[in-house]
Order: C-alpha cells, then sequence, then structure tokens
C-alpha cells in the first residue's frame, strides 16, 4: 500500500504537533515503525525507535515547553522534508548544560520516509551550535 502524499505529510504533521509539542506518546507507539531507523542519531542515542523515544523525552525534559514551528513540508516520493524552528525554556540537562532558565531556538531540518502511515526512517540537521551559543557555553566569535 502506498500512502498519498497529504497522508504522508499528515503522519509527519502528527509527529511534530501530537508528539513533539505535545509529548503524547500514545501517538509515538502508534505512528513510528517498530523497525524505525534514524540515519542521522544524536551522540550516545541508538539508531532506532527506542533511541527516538529517549530524545524526545530528553528534549521535553530539559524544555518543558517545548514546541516546533513548522516552516514549511515537501513532499518527494515517500519521503516528507520539514524546515522548523523549535523554541523551549532551558529548564533541564541538554547538552550536558543543566538547566538555565534561558530561552533558547535553532531551526532543524528533518526527512522522514514514510509507508503505511509509519514512520520507517529519518535523516535530520540540527543547529545545535547556536543552542551551545544562546545557552552561553561558546562565544559567536569563538564558535566561528
Amino acid at each position: 500500500m502506498t500512502v498519498r502524499p497529504n497522508a504522508s505529510v499528515d503522519v509527519v504533521r502528527r509527529n511534530i504537533e501530537a508528539v513533539q509539542n505535545g509529548g503524547d506518546f500514545a501517538v509515538f507507539d502508534e505512528i513510528f515503525a517498530d523497525d524505525f531507523t534514524d540515519h542521522t542519531p544524536q551522540q550516545g542515542v541508538p539508531a532506532d525507535k527506542d533511541g527516538v523515544r529517549a530524545l524526545y523525552t530528553g528534549l521535553r525534559t530539559a524544555f518543558p515547553d517545548f514546541h516546533a514551528e513548522i516552516h514549511w513540508q515537501a513532499v518527494e516520493d515517500d519521503k516528507v522534508t520539514t524546515f522548523k524552528t523549535y523554541h523551549g525554556t532551558h529548564r533541564g540537562e541538554f547538552l550536558g548544560v543543566p538547566g538555565t532558565g534561558l530561552p533558547v531556538q535553532f531551526d532543524t531540518i528533518d526527512v522522514f520516509r514514510v509507508r503505511d502511515g509509519r514512520l520507517t526512517d529519518h535523516w535530520g540537521i540540527a543547529d545545535l551550535l547556536t543552542v551551545l551559543i544562546q545557552l552561553g557555553r561558546l562565544s559567536a566569535d569563538t564558535a566561528l
């Protein structure tokens, strides 16, 4: 069964809105395939469904008000690409930095493969250098 492009976008948006923004892990279990593979996992995070669950849980712990602002999405074949900005207040440890109470925002580009209404693969880039600068761990001058 092939999922039509709009249905694929809907699945990716459910991940962003219900899981990432809302912390609804029942939806996570529904839309992530059991054999999910993250082709660009964060350092120290397994490249599977359990790793993504740990990453999302960690983000929601570090930034309790974590939410994404979607700028645009595009579909090609069975892949949905999303450009978005994450926002949140740093309340818990993230990237080895204890909670600071500072607001942060950073851009990401994610590509998810959708098959049969489930997320099966991920590739992504997140501007985590900007987060470290916003948290005062690096200066913009030294980062260049």
